[in-house]
């Protein structure tokens, strides 16, 4: 007779990524997509965590986009525009700042 694992034998999630990891991260694959280029947060949430956890890691990639963002290290655009870090809502893309 076989069992069926019981729902408290799964695995516990992934711990949720370092925000400095996170920082690291985002800046290279802004930097990697270039100048006039952005990334989507779920790029970098998929390289932040596990494919199936990747939505977990989503605030933490906001926080990260949020602070740089205030430094002046990578701008925040929606629609193509860029948007102050301390408020904005939606759907958002990260990139390094254009010259404009």
């Amino acid at each position: 007779m076989t069992t069926s694992p019981s729902p408290d034998s799964t695995t516990s999630p992934s711990p949720l990524p370092d925000e400095e990891v996170a920082v690291a991260l985002v800046l290279r694959l802004a930097g990697e997509a270039g100048p006039g280029k952005t990334i989507g947060p779920m790029d970098a949430a998929l390289a932040l965590m596990p494919k199936d956890e990747w939505q977990r890691a989503l605030p933490v990639v906001r926080r990260v986009a949020v602070r740089l963002a205030l430094e002046g290290r990578l701008m925040i655009y929606r629609k193509g525009k860029a948007v102050d870090p301390a408020d904005f809502r939606g759907v958002y893309r990260i990139g390094l700042p254009r010259d404009e």
